[in-house]
This record gives C-alpha cells, structure tokens and sequence, in this order.
C-alpha cells in the first residue's frame, strides 16, 4: 500500500476511534478543507471541525473503503452512520473524499455528498422540501459555522 494511502487509512481509522487529534495529526498545519456544510476551513479550523464532530458524534460509525493513493493524490469512500444532534433523526451520508499530499500529509481533503440526501435524513420535512435549494444549504453552512466558532471558543 502506498505510504499515501497508508495515510488515509490511518486519518479514518482515527475517525472510527473518535480520536479527532489522529485525525488532525494527518494534516499539513496549513491544510483546506471543504464539503457541503463546512466550505473553506483552513488550519487549525479543519481540526477543530472533526474535534467538535467526534465530541458531538456519541454514536457515531465509520465505514472507510476504496482508498487509493499515489505521490500527490488520493481518494476515499467513507460511510457515517450518526445521530444528527440538532434533530435527533438518523443518517447514513455515503461520502467521497478527494485529498491532495505533501511531505507526508494531507494538506487538501474535500468531502462530497449528496446534499439533498443528507438534508432529507437529518432534517426531515424541511430537508425533504427545500434540500435540493442552495437556501437550504447556506442555512446549514451558517449553523455549522456558528457551532464551530461556538465550539473554538469554549474551548479557548
């Protein structure tokens, strides 16, 4: 297995523990990254995002697969299986993971899914209904963003 590889498995293995600061040990201290509900994190914040998500994740469930990677790039399947908090409805979001390496870690990931998928499972009626609309999704990226600054701050 590549070393790169090696290193998306060990970023998911992390996951699967909880251990958001494996995860975070994974990435460049400059890294970006991006998926639907969390657009641009950089540094810092993209370790933060996967701290509050394995606080928050009690019963939280990875499944990682097709991991492939070569020099630079890489790719992943990853399955999370979790209770939303905000509504406390179930979710299976069906993720693919692109990353871009130097120096031995990650230093881009972006996660997609589909939205209107996951919007329908956590959220419901509401997800159901405007899921599908870019409305929709800048409300959850707001709510996410508040819960991270919110989560950073208590933190200190």
């Amino acid at each position: 297995m590549h070393p790169n590889a090696e290193l998306i498995r060990r970023f998911y293995d992390a996951f699967g523990r909880r251990d958001a600061e494996g995860m975070a040990a994974c990435y460049a201290d400059d890294v970006r990254f991006s998926d639907a509900a969390f657009p641009d994190l950089r540094g810092r914040d993209a370790g933060d995002m996967w701290r509050m998500l394995c606080e928050a994740g009690k019963d939280l469930r990875i499944e990682a697969s097709d991991i492939d990677a070569d020099d630079t790039t890489g790719r992943a399947r990853w399955v999370a299986h979790y209770t939303f908090s905000a509504t406390g409805r179930k979710v299976v979001n069906d993720i693919r993971a692109s990353f871009r390496f130097q120096n031995g870690r990650i230093v881009e990931h972006r996660d997609t899914f589909d939205f209107p998928r996951w919007a329908r499972q956590a959220l419901g009626m509401p997800g159901l209904l405007l899921g599908w609309t870019g409305w929709m999704q800048k409300q959850v990226q707001a709510r996410a963003a508040k819960g991270l600054a919110s989560f950073q701050k208590k933190r200190g």
